[in-house]
């Protein structure tokens, strides 16, 4: 059956005279009401810094959603591992998490793209496909095995390390990858994980990356591939006219959030190694302007009526196969009010048609 899920990203940008306690007082009620409303999981990002997305650990945020929730997963989306000294930090993180929750924990990872945030760390961007490439085969070995080995590599060196608590648990099946360029696709399929993309590149683009992961999964675990998740920018509403109002505005808002976080018409990409693809891509939109990349963007999201909605995750999916649904339903000023008349209308109107629909848990051949 179809993941529908919920994810997080803690923006104060666009919302007038905020304070970060009203962030997260307006982010922990809506994930609470995803649980009320039988979303499947609630996942949260990992940003450090600006007002663009103001969760420094995820795994902090996500402990205390266990404590107050009973069913629903519990999903970083993700953690960014270069940024963290330590690949065994990570998974002892991890696997408490998961006995806090009664084993409801996936795990995401994530290499990172804003080069403000790898300054303020001190590492540079260049290493950042070296640091996550070495990493990320010792935090899923030792989550199965409850031991990270002794490791000596150009980053990481590690004695051998017991797990404590130990994971009771496998994590095969409860992880994943954000891929958002070729080499990440290949990597994620390499390590077994779920592929994670935000919805942002024209359909065939992601059709192409879909395949070529479905491929290099195969090729490398001789089984069939998970479907993807995909990452969509909602808001979901009765009134037609209200819904394209609100989407518009502030989805449109969201985009200049990231686009200034991330840099992503700067020049800087062309010469930062593992992220040529992003410096093409900066090209690409310099040519096309901002006001045409806000266009495509906006057409790009889940917005509109409950058929709306449904509509064009039929058409999506008419192109690329079945995946799970994670939603950002708060984001760039969109008033509380307006998020959970998202959240409710999609549960009520959405939800029960995509349950209805056939949706393999693996990429078909």
């Amino acid at each position: 059956m179809i993941q529908i899920g919920l994810c997080q990203i803690a923006q104060s940008f666009g919302y007038d005279n905020i304070s970060d306690d009203q962030v997260y007082d307006e982010e922990i009620a809506n994930a609470l009401l995803a649980e009320e409303l039988g979303y499947d999981l609630v996942s949260m990002v990992e940003h450090h810094f600006e007002d663009y997305a103001l969760c420094p650990d995820n795994f902090v945020y996500l402990a205390h959603l266990a404590a107050q929730t009973s069913r629903i997963k519990l999903m970083t989306g993700a953690v960014i591992v270069p940024w963290h000294s330590q690949p065994l930090r990570i998974v002892e993180k991890a696997a408490l998490l998961d006995h806090l929750s009664n084993g409801r924990m996936i795990l995401g990872l994530g290499r990172g793209l804003s080069r403000r945030e790898y300054g303020q760390f001190g590492i540079s961007m260049d290493e950042s496909r070296e640091r996550f490439d070495e990493a990320t085969p010792m935090i899923m070995a030792a989550l199965e095995s409850g031991v990270m080995e002794a490791h000596d590599g150009r980053f990481f060196t590690q004695p051998e390390a017991q797990i404590r608590p130990r994971p009771t648990k496998s994590f095969k099946g409860r992880t994943a990858q954000v891929a958002m360029s070729g080499d990440s696709v290949i990597e994620a399929a390499k390590n077994g994980l779920k592929m994670m993309q935000f919805a942002y590149k024209p359909a065939a683009v992601h059709k192409q990356e879909v395949e070529t992961y479905a491929e290099h999964y195969r090729t490398e675990h001789k089984t069939a591939p998970p479907i993807p998740f995909f990452v969509d920018f909602c808001v979901c509403d009765t009134n037609a006219d209200r819904a394209a109002e609100n989407a518009d505005r502030h989805v449109r808002r969201y985009l200049l959030s990231l686009m200034h976080h991330y840099e992503m018409m700067g020049d800087h990409f062309a010469d930062a190694e593992g992220y040529e693809e992003y410096g093409e891509g900066a090209k690409a939109m310099q040519a096309a302007g901002m006001e045409a990349v806000a266009d495509e963007y906006l057409a790009g999201q889940t917005w509109g009526t409950p058929q709306q909605i449904l509509d064009k995750i039929q058409a999506r999916r008419d192109i690329l196969g079945a995946y799970d649904i994670l939603l950002v339903t708060r984001f760039a000023g969109l008033p509380y009010e307006d998020v959970e008349r998202t959240m409710r209308t999609f549960a009520n109107e959405v939800m029960p048609e995509l349950r209805s629909w056939d949706s393999p848990e693996t990429i078909a051949a």
